[in-house]
């Protein structure tokens, strides 16, 4: 069982045939649904959700196959696909009673997020993603050595059996590098939750896989095809990513332009888990992004 969000209650919502999702809730006031990254759990969201929870109902669950939330076999490609996850967050809301809410979402969330915007526009009001790129061009930016950067994406994208194998031979070590890497001030991340990250994620393996799997498929696939059909994100978007400068080589604010009319987006010299290591700045960011 994930760890609540501090303060919070915990629900276990059904929202589809046999998936339930767990999530913390707290606050009230208009809607907002907090997405969490790889390799957390909803608890990442902990001090954003406190600020946000003072005129705010905030919903923090954690993803399909991720934390306390169900885990289905992989059975179909569309089982972790972003449109089937970003599905279940819509339900979840309903379940609480809001068919229309605002939506954030970090690293993996933010394709869940970034999903629900597309594929549900009359649900979701506004919408903020944090430190990711859409799938389809995170791929096209991937290139040459400093491709490195995303070898795990790599890894799990391989058939299911090896990745899993590796991953579970090694599990701590695996997620513990990326709570490492990716980590600007790493008091931001103390050793209790650390551990629960590090828990959550050793037992959730083969979901992991599959989701990162699916985002080399099934995912690019909805991508292209919305690309394509020219669907675009309606409501008021908010980006926020890490200033990497030069290095991949990629302009973020024309990519995410082809996605949003209404964008804001902003390069922070951050480390990778901003909700947890500038929690105020991220918070007041989703202020900003409401009053639109």
């Amino acid at each position: 069982m994930s760890l609540p969000v501090p303060g919070f209650t915990s629900e276990r919502l059904t929202v589809a045939d046999g998936v339930a999702l767990h999530a913390s809730v707290g606050g009230s006031g208009s809607p907002v649904v907090l997405l969490h990254g790889f390799p957390q759990t909803s608890l990442m969201w902990r001090h954003v959700a406190a600020d946000l929870a003072a005129d705010h109902t905030v919903i923090c669950p954690d993803l399909r196959g991720y934390g306390a939330s169900d885990k289905p076999a992989a059975d179909d490609a569309d089982v972790y696909s972003k449109r089937t996850m970003a599905a279940d967050v819509v339900a979840l809301a309903r379940e609480l009673g809001h068919e229309r809410f605002a939506l954030a979402g970090h690293d993996r969330g933010a394709l869940v997020a970034f999903r629900a915007g597309l594929d549900h526009p009359d649900a979701v009001s506004h919408l903020a993603i944090l430190d990711v790129l859409p799938t389809l061009d995170m791929w096209d930016v991937l290139h040459g050595v400093t491709a490195a950067v995303g070898f795990h994406l790599y890894l799990m994208a391989q058939p299911p059996g090896l990745p899993e194998q590796m991953i579970a031979a090694s599990a701590d070590a695996f997620f513990g590098h990326f709570l490492d890497a990716w980590t600007g001030d790493p008091s931001a991340i103390p050793e209790d939750v650390r551990a629960e990250y590090l828990r959550a994620s050793r037992e959730a393996v083969p979901s992991i896989v599959a989701d990162y799997r699916a985002s080399a498929g099934v995912d690019v696939e909805h991508d292209r095809a919305d690309l394509a059909a020219g669907r675009r994100l309606t409501m008021p978007v908010t980006v926020v990513q890490q200033d990497w400068g030069s290095m991949l080589g990629y302009d973020a604010v024309a990519l995410w332009s082809a996605w949003a009319s209404d964008l804001q987006h902003r390069s922070e010299s951050w480390g990778h888990f901003m909700a947890e290591e500038h929690p105020r700045a991220v918070a007041a960011m989703l202020r900003e992004l409401l009053d639109r």
